[in-house]
């Protein structure tokens, strides 16, 4: 018997009618068949917070000036933010990484990968060079082999860039093919007519770059630093086997790239959360997923996915720890 069926007896048997635990019940299934195991573990959970500024924010496509994003930095260094709460709530272990902010830090709390000083102005040029890109996906992960601990199980990936909606908005765009007006939300609180302006703006870059499809070509026009170091984090961890915990707008662009990379990490990804943002639910439908969570939710941080968390953890605690029929001496409904 492989583990699928394994693990679907598993579940079947346990003192419940069939399917009354619902997404839990896949959950719990899913993170069996990764760990190839009936009694799977969720180990040293982590989260990642990719830092980096956006050249596009120039032209006025955030309600947010640019120093924001390092000031946030040293607010999560400083455990002030909501990532760093709801991850100490639920155990999670935070780790902050500097993927490209343009500011000098002076913090051994923090995991410096930082790559450029933020991407350039994407009306002008791309945002980044094939070898920016390159780097960054490599710098992704090796966050994940040096910097995460051996045993991890599960992990989730959270961001801080003002402006970096923008750049999800077009990979989004970009990679599903979806105009980019669907793709385009208010970000960090834009009004009506800051919103014309950011659409119109994002139209302006993809007449810049047209006929932008290949994920790797995306990533050097419209992507942003820390977007491509999640994509390549993402990757590694698919590769060790761990649970992605995939985060809201931002944080799912990433995943975009990574499954267009390799699809198989479609395997590995629990979508976390609905983000307010238009765009994610557009992608959510792209993949065919159903998100744990809808809170109203579009800060990013990760802040989805350790809120989420506990509902993971329910998925492995019933596999593990609920009686079976037999084990409670329960009547099956076919007895």
């Amino acid at each position: 018997m492989d583990i699928t069926s394994q693990l679907e007896e598993k579940i079947n048997n346990k003192t419940k009618p069939l399917g009354s635990l619902g997404i839990l019940e896949k959950l719990a299934l899913q993170i069996g068949t990764i760990q190839n195991s009936t009694e799977p573990k969720l180990i040293d959970p982590t989260i990642l917070v990719f830092a980096a500024d956006h050249g596009i924010t120039e032209e006025g496509v955030s309600a947010f000036p640019k120093e924001v994003t390092h000031q946030m930095v040293l607010n999560f260094l400083h455990g002030g933010a909501a990532i760093n709460v709801f991850a100490q709530q639920n155990n999670i272990a935070l780790k902050i990484i500097d993927a490209g902010v343009d500011h000098d830090f002076d913090s051994n709390d923090l995991i410096d990968c930082k790559v450029a000083r933020g991407t350039k102005n994407m009306l002008h040029s791309a945002a980044m060079t094939k070898e920016e890109v390159k780097l960054s996906l490599e710098k992704g992960k090796m966050v994940i082999d040096d910097h995460v601990s051996p045993q991890c199980t599960i992990i989730g990936f959270g961001e801080m860039g003002i402006g970096n909606t923008s750049s999800a908005s077009l990979i989004i765009s970009s990679l599903c093919k979806i105009d980019i007006e669907i793709c385009t939300g208010k970000g960090t609180g834009l009004t009506e007519d800051q919103l014309t302006l950011k659409i119109n703006t994002l139209k302006k870059a993809i007449e810049k770059h047209p006929d932008t499809t290949d994920v790797m070509d995306v990533l050097q026009k419209f992507g942003g630093l820390e977007i491509v170091q999640i994509c390549g984090a993402m990757l590694q961890a698919y590769e060790k086997k761990m649970l992605i915990m995939v985060d809201g707008f931002i944080a799912s662009s990433a995943f975009l790239a990574a499954y267009k990379i390799n699809p198989k990490i479609i395997d590995n990804a629990v979508f976390c959360h609905k983000s307010a943002e238009p765009g994610h639910i557009h992608l959510l439908n792209y993949f065919k997923a159903t998100p744990l969570l809808d809170l109203g939710m579009r800060l990013g941080e990760g802040t989805g996915g350790a809120v989420a968390y506990p509902i993971i953890k329910s998925a492995v605690e019933f596999l593990n720890k609920m009686a079976s029929f037999a084990d409670a001496n329960v009547s099956t409904g076919d007895a």
